[in-house]
């Protein structure tokens, strides 16, 4: 018998005390990255988008999928990929939580 899910997801994350890190000439290819990272987890998509302080997530979870793992992941390598590429110089950290 097949079973059908569904449950999304609008996921949140902030900037260290909220400030204006992430300048918006490279929100594209943050956006990509961390498509990237939900798609390696069999998950889904549907928008992203943020401002200059923070990250909104519209998302689908595999069912195998635990949310705080998912989130902590999106969290640790878009922090790691921000610090490596140089495109957010003054980008410290996300605010802790979501």
């Amino acid at each position: 018998m097949n079973s059908y899910r569904q449950i999304l997801y609008h996921i949140v994350f902030c900037t260290y005390n909220r400030q204006n890190r992430l300048p918006e000439a490279h929100h594209d290819a943050l956006y990509r990255y961390i498509w990237g990272v939900i798609k390696k987890r069999n998950s889904f998509l549907y928008r992203i988008n943020g401002t200059n302080n923070h990250l909104q997530i519209l998302s689908d979870l595999h069912p195998t999928v635990c949310l705080s793992d998912y989130i902590k992941e999106i969290k640790t390598a878009s922090n790691q990929w921000i610090k490596e590429t140089g495109n957010f110089p003054n980008f410290k950290s996300w605010a802790e939580g979501y």
